[in-house]
């Protein structure tokens, strides 16, 4: 049975600057484009800017989830391996499984384009019903890392009970041929 509930989207930047305000935020917005141009369903998105702070990453996660009923939330900011860049680790704090394959296509398609690729700690994991992915910071990336994981997340999502998500043209989603 196809649950053909409207699909909300966390979209999480996480960035001490700009959460104080002394920073544009980039990577969000980049996010709500890139998502606004390729998902062909009805959609709402639920965005939120936040300090590199673990407990303040993890608590939204879960507000996301739970609270707002987030089928996808995509994250950007603070997977790199300063001090502060705790995303990742957040991440792993409240999903019940992790999908590494996420983490690990995503670091092979930015190798592609910058070597410190590298240095980025990108991962996913899920939260019930949710599917939670972190990315990149820098906009650019963020494209980069989407077009190599969108096409497998929409039946990542009806996998786990969420709504029914379809991509436009051009970027076509994956499901099994008995779908």
């Amino acid at each position: 049975m196809v649950n053909e509930s409207i699909a909300k989207v966390g979209i999480v930047t996480v960035s001490d600057r700009a959460s104080r305000g002394e920073y544009e935020d980039k990577g969000g917005p980049a996010i709500l484009e890139y998502l606004e141009r390729h998902i062909a369903s009805t959609w709402t998105p639920v965005a939120r800017v936040i300090p590199d702070e673990r407990s303040t990453i993890a608590a939204t996660l879960i507000d996301l989830a739970d609270n707002e009923g987030c089928s996808l939330i995509v994250t950007t900011g603070g997977t790199g391996p300063a001090p502060r860049d705790v995303t990742p680790e957040a991440t792993h704090d409240v999903c019940e499984k992790m999908m590494p394959g996420y983490g690990e296509l995503m670091r092979e398609v930015s190798l592609r384009v910058v070597p410190t690729a590298i240095l980025s700690r990108q991962t996913a994991g899920i939260r019930g019903s949710s599917l939670i992915i972190n990315l990149p910071g820098k906009p650019s990336a963020i494209a980069d890392c989407l077009d190599a994981v969108l096409p497998a997340t929409p039946y990542c999502i009806e996998l786990i009970g969420g709504p029914w998500i379809e991509l436009r043209e051009g970027m076509s989603g994956f499901r099994p041929k008995s779908q």
